[in-house]
């Protein structure tokens, strides 16, 4: 097997043909590597003939957190908001204590032509990124064996059309 039965939901930037219906359509399964990809309509997605949503089996058999777990992690992270606050509100005085001794050694003119001279930083805070999440599915077992088919089919396609030119050709005289 080449590729696990694991596809992300995804969407494609120009429409193709449905994988069953053959109606026009932008969603798209992949795997991970994109080693294999089809386009199918949203309503296939839904049917359970064809693929299923996909469960974590890990997520899915772990129990909730109790009570008491929730709330040993809400003091832990009051603490830790604690002691950060504390440690910026001691990093800020000590800085605007250098600033303050920075500024009454220079002259204004210095400060001045110093000023012009800076680079203005970015006005807007730089974009968290954000890890997006698709939609993961399972393909029905006869749907996915159709597509290993397509898939060791066009392997062994490419094979061919590698070994063809090193093998002898057919005999071409008369006996």
């Amino acid at each position: 097997m080449s590729f696990t039965n694991l596809y992300y939901k995804r969407t494609a930037g120009t429409p193709r043909p449905c994988f069953v219906c053959y109606k026009p359509t932008t969603t798209v399964l992949a795997t991970i590597g994109t080693v294999d990809f089809l386009y199918a309509c949203p309503t296939h997605l839904t049917d359970p003939g064809f693929a299923s949503p996909f469960v974590d089996p890990e997520a899915a058999g772990k129990p909730a957190p109790s009570q008491e777990d929730i709330g040993k992690v809400i003091a832990d992270w009051e603490d830790r908001q604690k002691r950060k606050k504390e440690k910026e509100d001691k990093q800020k005085a000590e800085k605007e204590k250098e600033d303050k001794e920075k500024a009454d050694a220079k002259d204004d003119k210095g400060k001045a032509k110093e000023d012009s001279l800076k680079v203005p930083g970015s006005l807007f805070p730089s974009p968290k990124p954000s890890t997006p999440t698709h939609e993961r599915f399972t393909l029905h077992r006869d749907m996915f064996a159709m597509r290993q088919g397509e898939h060791r089919k066009r392997r062994q396609t490419a094979q061919a059309k590698d070994l063809a030119p090193r093998l002898p050709g057919a005999p071409r005289g008369t006996f």
